[in-house]
C-alpha cells in the first residue's frame, strides 16, 4: 500500500499493512502492523503522523506484553519468561527464558493445582456425603493423601533445582592467592582482555575487579582480588578484608597459592599458575591443573574444567530454573501441604485450598499487583 503525508496527501512510503483482529492476536486486542522500509526519517515521519490522530500515543515500556497478561493471552511466568527473553546473553540463558515464555512452568503448576483440586474434592465428598452409599470414605481418603504427597515430591524437586538468579548474574568465581601469584594475568588470559593492571609490584590490585564472560554457553562473574597476606598498609588490609568477602560468596574458588593453604572446601579448584618458569614445571600433588599464561598451557582445559563443576550448579535441560518470586510461592505452597493436620479432614481441605492459592500466585491468579509495574517495567518500549 501507498503511505500518504496527512498534511499534503505527498507519497511517505510504500508498506505492507496488516489488520489483525482480536481476540486471536497476541495481546488479545485488535492491532495494526506498518511494515515499512527502514528509514528513521520514513518511521519518524510516520509515527508523528499517527501521533497526532486523537486517541493515539507511544506505547510504554512492556504496554503489549501487559495487556497480553492482563486480556488472558499469557500468565505472569510467561511474562516473567518473555523478559529474561529479551535480556539473554548466553545459550543457556536464552533456553531457560524460553522454556519460561513457552508455559513449561505453567504447565507443571497447571498439573499440580488440577491434582489438588480433585484431591480437595475428594475430600469434601468425605467432609458432606460419608453418608451416601456410592462414597466409600477410606478409598477417596487415601486417593487423595497419596495425590497430595505426589504433588508436595514434586515442589520440592523444583524447588531443590538451581535458581534463576545464578543464571541471570553468573555463577560467581572468585581469583584468590598470595601477592604476585597471578591472579590478574590469569584474569586478564580468561576474559581474552586486559581488564585488572598487571605489574610484579606486590599489592597492585588493591579491591575487587569484576567482569563477565560466557564459556559453553553458561554465564560466569569472574572477581580478581587483591592477595592475601599478613601487614602492609590500612588500604591493602581493606583489600585482603574483601578479597575474603568475595571468596565467601562465590560459586567457585581459583586458589592460586599453595595447595596447603586456601578455603578447603569443595568449591575451591587449585590451579599451579607460571608452569612455564624454571623451577615451576612440576605441580604439587595437590594441584587440580597446572597454568601458564605466557605459554597458553592449561587455559583451554581450566575453560573446561569451569564449565564442568558449572554443570551441578545451572539448571539442566529437564529443570525449569525458579526466581525469588517463584520461589517464594512455591516454598509456601509446599509449607502449606506439610503442615496439614491428617486427623482433620476440615483443615486438610483448607491446607489444600492455600496451596492452590500459593500456586496462584506465581501464575498471576491473585496477589500480585504489587509487582507488575516492576516487572514491566523492564521491558523494552512497547513490547
Amino acid at each position: 500500500a501507498l503511505l500518504c503525508d496527512a498534511d499534503d496527501a505527498a507519497p511517505l512510503d510504500r508498506a505492507v499493512t496488516l489488520w489483525l483482529p482480536g481476540p486471536d492476536t497476541v495481546t488479545g486486542e485488535d492491532i495494526a502492523e506498518f511494515h515499512i522500509h527502514g528509514s528513521r526519517a520514513v518511521a519518524a515521519r510516520l509515527l508523528d503522523i499517527l501521533a497526532a490522530i486523537p486517541g493515539m500515543r507511544m506505547a510504554e515500556a512492556g504496554e503489549f506484553t501487559r495487556r497480553a497478561f492482563l486480556n488472558g493471552r499469557m500468565d505472569l511466568v510467561q511474562a516473567e519468561g518473555l523478559g529474561d527473553l529479551l535480556a539473554a546473553e548466553t545459550e543457556t540463558q536464552r533456553r531457560q527464558a524460553m522454556a519460561m515464555a513457552e508455559g513449561g512452568l505453567s504447565r507443571k503448576i497447571a498439573g499440580w493445582r488440577e491434582r489438588l483440586l480433585k484431591a480437595e474434592a475428594r475430600i469434601e465428598a468425605e467432609l458432606n456425603f460419608s453418608d451416601e452409599g456410592d462414597v466409600a470414605e477410606e478409598a477417596a481418603a487415601d486417593v487423595a493423601y497419596g495425590d497430595i504427597g505426589i504433588v508436595k515430591c514434586e515442589i520440592d524437586d523444583a524447588l531443590d533445582a538451581p535458581s534463576a538468579e545464578i543464571l541471570r548474574d553468573g555463577i560467581r568465581v572468585a581469583l584468590l592467592g598470595p601477592p604476585n601469584a597471578g591472579k590478574s594475568t590469569l584474569f586478564n588470559a580468561l576474559l581474552n582482555r586486559d581488564a585488572a593492571i598487571v605489574s610484579r609490584m606486590p599489592g597492585t590490585t588493591r579491591d575487587v575487579i569484576e567482569a563477565t564472560m560466557e564459556i559453553g554457553g553458561v554465564p560466569f562473574l569472574l572477581s580478581d582480588t587483591a592477595g592475601l597476606r599478613e601487614g602492609g598498609d590500612a588500604i591493602e588490609g581493606e583489600g585482603v578484608r574483601r578479597a575474603l568477602q568475595s571468596a565467601g560468596r562465590s560459586d567457585i574458588v581459583l586458589w592460586l597459592g599453595d595447595p596447603a593453604d586456601g578455603p578447603r572446601d569443595k568449591r575451591r579448584i587449585t590451579i599451579h599458575p607460571r608452569c612455564d618458569e624454571s623451577g615451576r614445571e612440576r605441580a604439587p600433588e595437590m594441584a587440580d591443573i597446572a597454568v601458564s599464561v605466557v605459554a597458553g598451557t592449561g587455559l583451554s582445559d581450566l575453560r573446561t574444567l569451569l564449565v564442568e563443576r558449572a554443570q551441578s550448579l545451572v539448571p539442566g535441560d529437564d529443570q525449569i530454573a525458579l526466581n525469588q518470586r517463584q520461589r517464594g510461592a512455591l516454598r509456601d505452597a509446599s509449607n502449606s501441604l506439610e503442615s496439614m493436620d491428617a486427623s482433620d479432614s476440615v483443615l486438610v481441605a483448607e491446607s489444600i485450598r492455600q496451596a492452590r492459592s500459593d500456586l496462584d500466585r506465581i501464575t498471576g491468579g491473585a496477589g500480585v499487583e504489587d509487582m507488575l509495574d516492576a516487572l514491566f517495567a523492564r521491558f523494552c518500549i512497547g513490547k
